[in-house]
């Protein structure tokens, strides 16, 4: 997936030394690197200097002292972002909000302000980007477009002449026919206005948008457990397969492979095989007739589906195909049982 996305221009936002090595394998150029993350190691932000990565956005004072020691070390000067905490929350679920002044995220206003001016003095840095990030799965433009205000405050107090902005992702999807997804349209005028008159960069980090409604998650019908009033329709995929669900209360839709006219009588839930309440992906009336044995799809898995896996209840990841048109190919092997119980 990371060579598809390197042929069409991406470059890549990374939050540990794992990401920043597979994006450089998959052949992205270090030059187009953001290594982003409150929590980086003395190991990976060696590794992200001597990679030569566009920037190295820091979330606290404690890390621009460590990037400086480390860049004084190597006898580098590093390029660094430093990220904000704008106070502005997104309107989306708790889990996922990340730019409330309570937040672990970033320097609330006058931190970063202060901490501008001390990088400023620092001979082994060079503050060239600001950085923010409010959430994940945002919808609503008012939220970006108060982020845009506080980010040019900033800009206008430090008299910084940063050379990026990264204004993040969070740009929402629409997982249902119910929900909308984010006017970029409306967003990108907003981005217009900001940059009018700048000599500026602008960095995005598209992920959900870009990826997010093209994977599927083809799972079988094992049973059909019928409970007092409701039908009980068991799959073998499980929250170790599909966390967000179980994490977020995430609502995926889910298609029949099988088509026909007749509809399922009563209350439906799809769940899954783990022994865990919380296994659950959908609640339903009126679906399509199905019985044991038949395949559904989990639909809009595209993005923190096979990233959030895991082998809980010692269940072997799955296998994942990549189709174009008619063509397809086999991009990573189901986990077999010997490789599952030998690590």
């Amino acid at each position: 997936m990371l060579k598809e996305l390197k042929k069409i221009g991406s470059g890549a936002d990374v939050v540990s030394i794992g990401e920043l090595l597979k994006a450089i394998k998959a052949g992205i150029n270090p030059k187009k690197i953001v290594f982003s993350g409150i929590g980086k190691t003395e190991e990976e932000i060696r590794e992200a200097i001597k990679k030569k990565v566009l920037l190295i956005n820091a979330e606290s004072e404690s890390e621009v002292n460590l990037i400086n020691k480390i860049s004084k070390k190597l006898s580098k000067i590093t390029s660094i972002g430093i990220r904000l905490n704008p106070n502005v929350v997104g309107k989306t679920h708790k889990k996922i909000s990340t730019g409330g002044e309570n937040e672990k995220f970033g320097l609330v206003y006058n931190d970063c302000i202060n901490l501008c001016q001390k990088i400023r003095k620092m001979k082994n840095l060079r503050l060239k980007g600001i950085s923010v990030h409010i959430g994940s799965q945002i919808t609503n433009i008012k939220p970006f477009k108060e982020v845009l205000s506080v980010v040019n405050k900033i800009i206008n107090k430090t008299k910084v002449d940063f050379q990026f902005v990264d204004l993040g992702g969070g740009m929402g999807i629409s997982y249902s026919s119910k929900e909308k997804q984010l006017n970029l349209k409306q967003y990108a005028q907003l981005v217009k206005k900001f940059i009018k008159g700048r000599n500026v960069k602008i960095i995005f980090e598209p992920g959900r948008f870009i990826i997010g409604n093209t994977g599927i998650l083809i799972t079988k019908i094992i049973y059909i457990k019928k409970s007092n009033n409701k039908n009980f329709i068991i799959l073998d995929a499980g929250m170790n397969d599909l966390m967000r669900p179980a994490l977020y209360n995430a609502q995926h839709q889910i298609i029949p492979l099988r088509r026909t006219n007749k509809r399922f009588r009563g209350n439906i839930e799809f769940v899954g095989p783990i022994c865990e309440n919380s296994d659950k992906f959908l609640s339903q009336k009126g679906f399509s007739q199905i019985k044991e044995g038949d395949y559904v799809g989990i639909t809009h898995v595209g993005a923190y589906g096979m990233s959030l896996s895991s082998n809980y209840n010692t269940r072997p990841n799955i296998a994942e195909i990549m189709v174009a048109g008619s063509k397809h190919k086999l991009i990573r092997k189901r986990q077999s049982l010997e490789n599952l119980v030998n690590n």
